[in-house]
């Protein structure tokens, strides 16, 4: 079995302070949260940016702010910036996490308009993906592929029909939002794409550990981090995103698989070398 790539999704958009502490907001709790990551095992930084109050952004200047910060200390770990930014961002705002230099190896690509829980909806119209795959096709990013249901996947592979994409595709699972969470539904996840494929799979707040385990021993990537869970066991609210990747560690180590360093995990994703 190929070796485990960990992602560490290091703040997201809606996560707060008030909810756990350890929440980075500030460039320099982004880069150490980061840090924590990579040294934890995480070969790539899922990445939001919120400005020093905690408000989210899509700004080209405070995305280049944090990852020319991050790669001061984690000169050679995957940063994979969010294009999903937060709900009600238009288009073009979500879009500007690509604009900073050099171009990111690697972004995230939402394939369909999700439910968040209350009247919050993420919406991606079929415009949208298609503009989305075509900028990062353009610009030579590799995308990741977000689908929150088996639909999304459909959406993703009409996409690919059309050219849009190049091989081998690459998805992130995220189960528990729209779509429950149990080894039931990751097997269909798991089976519905193509076999040259890879995936990556998280699950939501408590049914992290789970999804995780059985992503493992499957032979898929796990992401984890306080974008989606801020907490290493019931009742305990994590202390960095470190102690969640040393937790995917141990279970690797329990299940058999070696965990991935940055360079491996770009020959496993086929993304092109980072650029000096």
């Amino acid at each position: 079995m190929e070796k485990l790539i960990i992602s560490a999704c290091i703040c997201g958009a809606e996560v707060t302070k008030e909810q756990n502490p350890n929440v980075p907001y500030t460039v320099e709790e982004i880069v150490r949260e980061a840090k924590s990551a990579y040294d934890a095992g995480a070969a790539v930084i899922h990445l939001h940016v919120r400005y020093d109050d905690g408000t989210p952004t899509q700004s080209r200047e405070r995305f280049q702010e944090c990852v020319d910060a991050i790669r001061k200390v984690c000169p050679d770990v995957i940063i994979q910036p969010s294009t999903g930014g937060a709900a009600g961002m238009t288009d073009l705002e979500r879009l500007e996490s690509t604009d900073i230099e050099p171009t990111p190896e690697f972004a995230t690509l939402d394939c369909g308009t999700c439910n968040f829980g209350g009247d919050e909806i993420f919406v991606n119209t079929d415009v949208t993906i298609r503009n989305f795959a075509k900028i990062m096709k353009e610009k030579g990013i590799k995308p990741e592929l977000e689908v929150f249901d088996k639909g999304m996947i459909d959406i993703a592979l009409k996409v690919d029909k059309e050219g849009l994409l190049e091989h081998p595709l690459h998805f992130d699972f995220v189960l528990g939002v729209q779509m429950s969470a149990t080894v039931r539904d990751l097997v269909i996840m798991a089976t519905s794409i193509p076999q040259d494929a890879t995936w990556t799979a998280s699950g939501i707040g408590k049914h992290t550990w789970n999804i995780a385990a059985a992503t493992i021993a499957m032979g898929g990537h796990v992401r984890v981090g306080f974008e989606d869970n801020l907490y290493l066991e019931k009742g305990v609210l994590a202390k960095s995103n470190g102690e969640l990747v040393e937790k995917v560690v141990k279970l690797a180590k329990l299940l058999g698989r070696e965990v991935a360093t940055p360079a491996e995990a770009r020959q496993i994703l086929s993304i092109k070398p980072l650029e000096k």
